[in-house]
């Protein structure tokens, strides 16, 4: 059974940094990514990161500002956010796959984690 389970997310003043923590289990994927979703609006990619850790990709918002990566040994993929800004605020979805570069389409993902809260105060 595939499974990713998400840990990190919680509450933070803007400027401050918080890491996110993606452990999968059940099989091994390519591409792992995280993807996040604020109320009332689409759920959106913001980092993606093949299996060698050779290609990321990351969301024009938080270029810069986040950086994606991966222990294959752990099977484990993290988000490491810094200079958080209130509009980050969202819940987090850690997201997998079997492509070669990470894709920035939510409908390229097919196995879902089921979220991490983030919430950046002002």
């Amino acid at each position: 059974q595939v499974q990713l389970v998400e840990s990190g997310g919680g509450l933070v003043q803007a400027g401050g940094s918080l890491r996110l923590s993606c452990a999968a289990s059940g099989r091994t994927f390519s591409i792992m990514g995280w993807l996040r979703q604020a109320p009332g609006k689409e759920r959106e990619f913001v980092a993606g990161i093949s299996w060698s850790a050779d290609s990321t990709a990351y969301a024009d918002s938080v270029k810069g500002r986040f950086t994606i990566s991966r222990d294959t040994a752990k099977d484990t993929v993290y988000l490491q956010m810094n200079s958080l800004k209130p509009e980050d605020t969202a819940v987090y979805y850690c997201a997998a796959d079997s492509w070669a570069r990470p894709p920035t389409d939510r409908s390229h993902y097919r196995y879902w984690g089921q979220g991490t809260q983030v919430t950046v105060s002002s």
